[in-house]
């Protein structure tokens, strides 16, 4: 069962050992475990639903909650301190594309803004009802799950737009296939989703991001239905399929996506390297990518974020290996990296030599596949983790950018630095890290996550929050980074977009949602 006001199943912890608890209060200061509000206070706060009746609409008070919030800081401060004033008025669960057509036809007699809602990952805001006078109508995918069709000689694959990450990857894994997209919100994240938030999964160095899976489908939108053809390439003006990627409803409901799959790989393993420093580090990822090297995924993490997750593990092989590692010269300024290696056998073998000939050549110490596997195991768990530390009295909160290769090393250290600054003068201090989760030729994607102290008051806490978000999304610009790299835009980041997209690429923006979404109905406030 899904929890209600944190992240992922009730019966999956990730629990935080002593020794880390006892770093994070040395680095943070002395923590106060605040208990949080009883769902039966948010569940009393549910104003009498504004709809009509519907036999696709929950009105009941405990699904509206349960809906009413996503994954965003604000998300969880209103959840967690028992402060949500806004819900859905109902919420739809349709089946088939004919029940999202009426079910938008009911919302406009209404009079209704309507809310597309995947596996409520979004960690900005995207799901969140605003205040408005007017009813609102979240409409969850949950039940449009399918796999409609597989057209293996093509390779693609046509499902609903509602099946969430394992559910895909089952129903293509019984007919031989994959779709390789594994954000670390696998486990609730859907199709869907992926597409109107433009997601980027941890190995799209091999499988691609959403935009190059994404090749065709249905929308539902206010004006009708627009069908996305899947053809291979097409020179037949601008792409409409790109105009939907992004779009974060604000179009319509993506109730059908086609996507490019594969056949199952033959082999896939992932290993660990210990640079010297962060600019070796840096250095070999760079090379790697620039030679084109055939890997699947690159991850380095700064030294920071290494110390962390090695203290987090809580395992004793870990500190003796600590040890040896700083005897032989790889101490504070060490860097982790994992990469993987996916594809066929003879690909495998050879790939794995020329990286490691490689890192060595920048000073990487090749440890093999413990630590590679030990991160595989543990991909999916660690937004877990963020219910521990709440528990515990820390607030855990992430940002990400990208950047070409020319910033990136000054930039993923003055990212961290603004937010432990923009905390300084409250004489707060920040645990602020970061690892560079995604790579390209031309640059690399910059993640960036930040641990402090939770305060008694709610309204504390967030203006801390939005001081920090601040300062890193000014700095991030600063150095010619994007507002987002896989997360979406939402309410958290929409401040930002115009420096990004200009006046004049707003009115377009604005012209397009216009032009599928006359009267406004459609998700208003995220995105812009």
């Amino acid at each position: 069962m899904k929890r209600w006001n944190g992240w992922g199943n009730v019966n999956t912890d990730y629990p935080v050992p002593p020794v880390a608890l006892e770093y994070l209060t040395k680095r943070l200061g002395q923590l106060n475990p605040i208990p949080d509000a009883a769902k039966e206070t948010l569940l009393a706060a549910v104003p009498e639903s504004r709809l009509s009746a519907h036999p696709l609409v929950d009105t009941s008070v405990e699904t509206r909650l349960t809906h009413a919030r996503g994954q965003s800081m604000p998300d969880w401060v209103d959840m967690r301190y028992g402060r949500t004033n806004t819900f859905p008025d109902g919420v739809a669960f349709p089946e088939t594309d004919e029940d999202v057509r009426d079910l938008l036809a009911y919302a406009r007699n209404a009079g209704a803004r309507l809310i597309p809602y995947g596996g409520g990952t979004s960690v900005v805001g995207h799901i969140t009802p605003l205040g408005s006078d007017a009813p609102v109508l979240t409409l969850s995918l949950e039940r449009m799950t399918r796999l409609i069709d597989l057209d293996e000689t093509s390779r693609l694959a046509t499902f609903q737009a509602g099946v969430a990450g394992p559910a895909l990857e089952e129903q293509l894994k019984a007919r031989g296939y994959t779709l390789g997209h594994f954000p670390q919100s696998f486990e609730y994240a859907t199709l869907g989703g992926w597409i109107a938030t433009r997601s980027s999964g941890q190995q799209s160095y091999h499988y691609g991001r959403i935009e190059s899976l994404f090749a065709g489908g249905t929308v539902e939108t206010p004006r009708g239905r627009l069908e996305i053809k899947p053809v291979p390439a097409s020179a037949a003006g601008p792409d409409l399929r790109e105009m939907l990627l992004g779009s974060e409803g604000r179009l319509g409901i993506i109730t059908q996506a086609k996507v490019r799959v594969r056949r199952l790989p033959e082999a896939e393993s992932f290993f660990g390297v210990f640079f010297p420093s962060w600019e070796q580090g840096s250095e070999a990822v760079r090379e790697i990518v620039q030679n084109e090297l055939p890997v699947s995924m690159l991850r380095l993490s700064n030294p920071l974020e290494t110390e962390t997750t090695l203290i987090l593990s809580g395992k004793s092989w870990v500190r003796l290996a600590d040890r040896g590692l700083r005897m032989i010269g790889y101490g504070d300024t060490r860097c982790l990296m994992i990469f993987g290696i996916t594809g066929s056998t003879r690909l495998f073998k050879r790939t794995q030599r020329e990286a490691a000939a490689l890192c060595r050549k920048y000073g990487g110490l090749f440890v093999g596949t413990v630590v590679g596997h030990t991160w595989e195991k543990s991909r999916f768990l660690a937004p877990y983790l963020r219910n521990t530390l709440w528990e515990s009295g820390i607030a855990l909160d992430t940002l990400e950018t990208a950047l070409p290769w020319a910033q990136v090393r000054a930039a993923s250290g003055a990212i961290p630095q603004a937010i432990v600054e923009a905390m300084s003068k409250h004489n707060e201090q920040v645990l602020a890290f970061a690892h560079l989760s995604h790579v390209y030729r031309d640059g690399a994607s910059i993640y960036t996550t930040y641990l402090f102290r939770r305060t008694a008051e709610p309204d504390e806490l967030l203006r801390r929050w939005h001081e920090m978000k601040h300062q890193a999304s000014l700095t991030l610009q600063k150095y010619g980074g994007t507002i987002s790299h896989q997360h979406g835009v939402g309410t958290d980041h929409a401040l930002y977009l115009p420096a990004e997209k200009g006046a004049l690429g707003m009115d377009a923006l604005h012209a397009v949602c216009k032009s599928f979404d006359p009267d406004g109905m459609m998700n208003p406030g995220k995105l812009f």
